[in-house]
């Protein structure tokens, strides 16, 4: 199994709803994106928390989400990218 990289966003949002900053994760998510060179205002970003790999020793981990408030299909890689963790 691969090693969890804690610095990851998808981590780094983690972090962030373990320390109670949860309201700052889609600010991180859009700069993120600004970062790859796309446009934050295109997207919806929506949080679920799901059980952590057994060897990760997390409880939870949080996945994200993307949606195109455009009606287009979010690229695959895309998606794969943000929720990426190792």
């Amino acid at each position: 199994m691969a090693r969890l990289n804690p610095h990851t966003l998808q981590m780094q949002i983690t972090r962030m709803f373990e320390q109670g900053q949860a309201i700052f994760a889609t600010t991180k998510v859009q700069d993120w994106l600004k970062e790859r060179g796309e446009d934050p205002s295109v997207y919806t970003i929506t949080f679920h928390e799901e059980p952590a790999p057994a060897a990760s020793g997390l409880v939870k981990m949080i996945t994200i989400e993307l949606g195109r408030s455009d009606g287009q299909v979010v690229d695959e890689w895309l998606q794969a990218e943000v929720n990426r963790h190792a």
